[in-house]
């Protein structure tokens, strides 16, 4: 108990000085309260703002969308009832659940939905893409609004379900009129958890309560969609950027769940009984990219880009995570993952070709003069942290003047919003985010500007609005496949490697609702 983290120490002594003052039923009741390690601290609470990986968990938490995605990909009606689309399938109106509020008790309305629908559109491409192809928003009624096209758009559905990192959550029509380039002044949801603000330690605890206004469906749980169903009482996502202190907490019950489990830990960890080590499928599995900037020297120099390109040797960095052989995947050049339903080679065999010689020529010819490449380091990521040494030191070997930065992700994600300072910094994407072009930042950013990296293709922005209007499969295909051919000739990014980044969570916890990231709904313990 020595080397437990002073954080968890307090929580441990809290619970135990309740159980001493008020008797053993409330000992008991401390198997109702979940503690859970995130990847990322949590920083920013309002998930428009911001891409990192626990403002989507916190928004999950505390904020509900009108559609949601299930386990398989498909989407579902959430707040909404229903929707109805027109034969012309340019008029959309949608009908939202009886009885829904936020957690202020005031009631959701479609003035609240529209409202929050054209923030979210402010800063999301796929949102942005949709309300290209609108000509109005308005309300019919309290629970009912029209959302009225003036060109066709295929993917309104997919746009207000899509669980990304900027995602389309609704609020009320008071917060969400506020500034979308800056966090809301209040977090008033109408999820399943109400989040305690008051109670909030940054860098410390975010604690969580069910939020007693919530209407679950009356559908089984499945991914992000059905019902969700509180079964805790607390929800405490602690802090711990150590990778050997969370996963030691997790097996000494001092955590219950951990994001991703440390990638050093997975094997040890599956050995143990009383832990369960997820295995994400080809969709729920993680592609590690390099956001390129190609605002900045020398980087927006398409053959500097090129060479980089070629410099990138997947297996050794997929290799540098340390997780088992079945949980990675040496080589993927798809943008929609690899194993999974939208994978295609279209446009990799450059990539196949990649090596320290190639990526040597390519610079020679390239014109480069030894500008620094800045490379953003996150040394507190159990996933990033290995993937930025390896990169480095395969750029250095291609003969870049390579610049290590080290920072904390949230810091980072902060400074990569700036068009200098920073040539590249490496990331990871879920695979449920990549699916569709248009929700993909890989490409759906495109000559956007809110989009880090801040690459440009005139010809990609045909694809993706070709894209955007056909509904036939077929087609929908053909323009997938032309749209990696052109991510990879422009360099919009660099993949470096596709592996499973599993969660942990202790055996003794039932009604895990299985899914690219942590949900807490339906959850009991044994």
């Amino acid at each position: 108990m020595e080397h437990m983290p002073m954080k968890l120490l307090r929580l441990a002594c809290a619970g135990a000085l309740a159980a001493l003052m008020i008797g053993a039923p409330d000992a008991r009741a401390q198997d109702k309260v979940l503690k859970v390690s995130l990847s990322t601290e949590l920083q920013v609470l309002d998930p428009i703002v911001t891409r990192i990986n626990s403002a989507r968990v916190f928004a999950y938490l505390v904020y509900d969308t009108l559609v949601s995605m299930d386990s398989e990909g498909s989407f579902r009606p959430q707040m909404l009832d229903r929707w109805d689309v027109s034969t012309d399938r340019l008029t959309y109106t949608f009908t939202l659940r009886d009885g829904l509020a936020w957690s202020d008790g005031t009631p959701v309305t479609s003035d609240d939905c529209i409202a929050s629908i054209e923030r979210w559109a402010k800063r999301d491409p796929f949102g942005g893409a949709m309300m290209d192809a609108v000509a109005e928003l308005r309300p019919v009624d309290a629970r009912q609004f029209v959302m009225q096209l003036r060109r066709p758009f295929a993917f309104v559905i997919e746009a207000l379900g899509r669980p990304g990192h900027q995602i389309p959550v609704m609020m009320p029509a008071r917060l969400a009129r506020q500034d979308a380039a800056k966090p809301v002044s209040e977090v008033v949801g109408s999820g399943p958890f109400i989040f305690q603000k008051k109670e909030w330690r940054p860098g410390d605890v975010a604690s969580f309560v069910p939020n007693p206004r919530y209407r679950a469906r009356p559908e089984a749980p499945d991914g992000l969609a059905g019902g969700k169903v509180v079964k805790l009482d607390r929800v405490d996502i602690v802090s711990i950027a150590d990778q050997t202190t969370r996963s030691n907490a997790l097996e000494a019950g001092e955590l219950d769940w951990l994001e991703i489990a440390p990638m050093d830990y997975v094997a040890s960890l599956r050995a143990n009984p009383g832990i369960v080590v997820g295995k994400p499928r080809g969709m729920d599995q993680f592609l590690a990219v390099l956001n390129v900037n190609h605002a900045d020297p020398p980087f927006n120099n398409i053959k500097v880009r090129k060479a980089l390109q070629a410099a990138i040797v997947q297996p050794e960095i997929v290799a540098a995570v340390g997780l088992p052989d079945d949980l990675v995947t040496p080589f993927c050049g798809s943008i929609y993952m690899c194993n999974a339903p939208a994978s295609t080679d279209a446009g990799t065999e450059a990539l196949k070709s990649a090596g320290t010689e190639r990526a040597r020529q390519l610079l020679k010819e390239s014109g480069y003069a030894g500008e620094p490449v800045v490379i953003f380091h996150s040394r507190t990521s159990a996933l990033l942290n290995p993937i930025g040494l390896v990169v480095a030191a395969q750029l250095r070997r291609a003969g870049f003047n390579v610049q290590v930065e080290s920072r904390d992700s949230a810091t980072m994600q902060q400074r990569r919003l700036q068009r200098t300072g920073w040539s590249i910094v490496p990331i990871v994407s879920n695979g449920i985010d990549l699916m569709n072009p248009l929700a993909s930042q890989l490409v759906a950013g495109n000559c956007f500007d809110t989009a880090p990296g801040w690459y440009c293709d005139p010809k990609m922005t045909d694809l993706l609005q070709r894209y955007a209007v056909t509904s036939d499969p077929g087609e929908q295909r053909t323009l997938a496949d032309q749209i990696q051919v052109g991510f990879h000739d422009n360099v919009n990014y660099v993949i470096a490697g596709q592996f499973a980044a599993p969660g942990a969570w202790r055996s003794s916890l039932t009604g895990v609702v299985p899914f690219s990231f942590p949900v807490f709904w339906n959850i009991t313990r044994r």
